[in-house]
């Protein structure tokens, strides 16, 4: 049945030649990992990992015992193949490097072992979000090589753990979808070069944080919700799964936008998603895949980081609707922008000083 149909393996090896030809052993190693989480994750309630782990991580969020494992996970299956100058994740307070013993690479891994992992005591999808930085030569990494802006990305992908497992992936020429043939152990290319569509009619947000969004955001959602009856004349239907990795790969697949925009609720807090191992992969999979991601203000690709676990605003998706809301941005930063009938709006005075 696998006869003439492009495997992972394949695929990494046909678009890594040349520069990056030492690459595709990495993302091997990656896929390995992946197989390793999608069959703990599928185990669910049976692999006796569910609930917390009566712990945080350095963000202060509660870890599941499950985070802990796709954590370790990822290290061991990467740690030792001679590719890598360090890794950092989400659930680590530091970079890790990489153990002695271990040949020294030149690239660097990034990642979020278990996103949305809150969901999987409830059995809804969650995912693993990875990214693949390079310093000039092979070494131990310095925290300085992983403070680089998503521009400077050789890689980015994800997994989704859903009803099959996906694994999302770009080397820099467009994005494409690989599925897990559990009867084999491969993935194989099911889905190449998505494109999202520039225009849609589905939004992403998680509105019990409206009364913290910036008017830009409101004006947005409201005439979103206004459907037919309001500016845009059309209606719009709502999701929030709480897991990114499901809704951008919703995204990828049929359209959208996704925005967990800057708010007020944490002054302290310029954004909620992490740039490094969650912005900038699903940035650059959604740009190779001909869509758009903002920070509302600018380019998600084009923020230079200052700090490992930094965080940002995050809107992703179809262009037309991404490049709408950063024109929202635009009007209310100049001060041009209309009021509408949304008495939220009236506390815009909160969010310009």
């Amino acid at each position: 049945m696998l006869f003439g149909r492009t495997t992972l393996s394949k695929f990494v090896i046909e678009h890594t030649r040349g520069q990056h030809s030492d690459m595709g052993a990495l993302l091997i190693d990656v896929a390995a990992a992946v197989k390793s989480i999608s069959a703990l994750v599928g185990k669910g309630a049976l692999s006796g990992f569910s609930g917390s782990a009566a712990s945080t991580n350095v963000q202060g969020e509660e870890q599941k015992k499950i985070d802990v494992l796709a954590n370790e996970a990822v290290l061991r299956h990467c740690e030792w193949g001679g590719q890598l100058a360090g890794m950092a994740s989400e659930e680590m307070d530091e970079a890790y490097p990489i153990p002695e013993g271990y040949p020294r690479g030149r690239y660097l891994l990034v990642f979020d072992p278990l996103d949305g992992s809150s969901n999987s005591d409830v059995n809804v999808s969650v995912g693993t979000i990875f990214s693949i930085l390079q310093r000039p030569q092979a070494g131990d990494a310095a925290i300085g090589d992983f403070l680089r802006p998503g521009t400077e990305q050789v890689a980015a992908g994800y997994a989704i753990y859903g009803p099959a497992t996906m694994l999302v992936l770009t080397v820099g020429t467009g994005t494409h979808g690989f599925t897990l043939d559990r009867e084999s152990g491969n993935f194989i290319l099911t889905h190449a070069d998505i494109r999202v569509p520039e225009a849609t009619r589905e939004f992403a947000i998680n509105t019990s944080n409206e009364r913290f969004w910036e008017p830009p955001v409101l004006r947005y959602v409201a005439e979103c919700k206004a459907g037919k009856t309001g500016v845009r004349g059309v209606d719009f239907n709502m999701r929030w799964i709480a897991s990114m990795v499901a809704e951008v790969h919703r995204i990828l697949m049929r359209g959208g936008i996704f925005m967990y925009p800057k708010d007020n609720k944490d002054p302290s807090k310029p954004g909620r998603l992490r740039l490094l191992y969650e912005a900038n992969p699903m940035a650059m999979l959604i740009e190779q895949a001909g869509g758009a991601a903002s920070t509302g203000r600018g380019r998600i690709l084009d923020v230079a980081p200052d700090m490992l676990h930094q965080r940002v605003p995050v809107i992703l998706g179809s262009r037309e609707e991404v490049e709408r809301l950063e024109r929202y941005h635009q009007e209310f930063d100049a001060g041009t922008d209309r009021p509408f009938a949304s008495p939220l709006f009236a506390e815009r005075s909160l969010f310009r000083d």
